[in-house]
């Protein structure tokens, strides 16, 4: 595959390289990660400044009109740094759904300011027996008169501790796991029926659980007819997410060889040994079947919604699921105990990837995904 980058494409790449480096060493994520918000705000305003947040957008929205080779290439960087930030959820997932679904009014009031970095908004989808089925909601929304107000329970909604919008997906029509009848909403995190319950996940992130009672929300397109763009935009975060698992495989296998061509035993240099050679030249050969597999998400990943977009998402994340925990296993093996322990950066790198294996659909997840749309094909 003869894949070459743009001139502009490298210019944002180095862009994105050089804030990671600058502002991402790792002691400086730690405190990040300790915050109150759980990563750095003011990195968070950088990427503002520089447009980094404005790229996926159109330019009529204040935005460059990227696409998804734009946004891999700066989740790739993110992935590099274990960058906090929640780019994906704010700008890709919650961006493309406003994008989709809202009104010329919302689209002007909510994008530019997701562009400029002025506002960083969340997706609540999951719920506590999901379990992956984005049509499997039982949060619920009555209407009366033109308000429309909100009940239930949302799960592990990353960057919800400091979104001042957060998008949530709720049941106006059909049984609990129809695709039909939900609808998605609008809802200030700060108003009344709205709390919060924040906690750390195991990569060092920030999220929390969403409880709803006779919330008020604002309906984001026609009620009931939600569902479409939520699996779409869906495929754009996954795309998103297979960039970003590929820079921190990237950051994992330089830092295990830079470890191999250093570290000494018996005298000698372990890297000499060539059952870890081979060890290594395996991590080599899955980082880049995963990095084939996220530039093939990247190209299709604002393509029309078809069976087709979706079996090879599918195939993407689940070869890239499968890659990031390989990576993340042998790094921590050729490491060794110091591999195990919080104050080494391997170990950060590990478990952010099997939380991406985790994210929006697991190994099995997307085999199934797989096989059933290759099906409808």
């Amino acid at each position: 595959m003869d894949f070459k980058l743009t001139e502009e494409q490298q210019m944002l790449q180095e862009t994105a390289e050089r804030l990671v480096r600058d502002v991402y060493d790792f002691e400086s994520r730690n405190k990040f990660s300790e915050s109150e918000a759980g990563f750095s705000t003011a990195f968070w305003q950088q990427m503002g400044e520089l447009g980094l947040t404005a790229i996926p957008f159109a330019e009529e929205l204040g935005g460059f009109g990227g696409g998804g080779v734009e946004t891999m290439l700066i989740m790739e960087q993110l992935g590099k740094g274990i960058c906090l930030e929640p780019y994906m959820e704010s700008v890709i997932l919650a961006g493309g759904l406003i994008g989709q679904l809202g009104s010329d009014a919302q689209k002007e009031e909510l994008m530019g300011a997701i562009a400029s970095g002025e506002l960083q908004a969340a997706v609540a989808l999951d719920e506590l027996n999901s379990h992956y089925d984005l049509a499997n909601v039982t949060t619920t929304a009555k209407q009366d008169g033109s308000e429309w107000t909100l009940s239930g329970r949302k799960g592990v909604v990353i960057g919800g501790q400091t979104a001042g919008k957060i998008l949530v997906s709720a049941r106006t029509a059909g049984d609990s796991r129809d695709e039909q009848g939900i609808s998605l909403f609008l809802v200030d995190p700060t108003s009344a029926g709205v709390s919060r319950r924040v906690y750390a996940t195991v990569d060092g992130r920030k999220a929390c659980e969403l409880f709803l009672d006779n919330a008020k929300g604002e309906l984001l397109g026609e009620a009931g007819k939600a569902f479409d763009a939520i699996r779409y935009q869906s495929g754009r975060a996954i795309a998103a997410l297979c960039a970003e698992a590929v820079g921190a495989m990237r950051a994992s296998c330089d830092l295990t060889l830079d470890y191999l061509k250093t570290r000494k035993q018996f005298g000698v240099v372990i890297g000499k040994f060539q059952v870890l050679q081979h060890r290594m030249v395996d991590m080599i050969s899955e980082l880049e079947r995963a990095t084939s597999m996220a530039i093939l998400a990247a190209c299709l990943a604002d393509d029309e919604d078809s069976a087709e977009r979706s079996a090879k998402l599918a195939a993407a994340k689940f070869v890239i699921n499968r890659a990031g925990r390989y990576v993340a296993e042998q790094c921590i093996q050729l490491h060794g105990g110091i591999a195990m322990t919080w104050e080494y950066n391997g170990a950060h790198y590990a478990k952010r990837l099997v939380m991406i294996s985790h994210q929006f659909g697991d190994d099995d997840h997307h085999l199934e995904a797989y096989a059933a749309q290759l099906s409808v094909a």
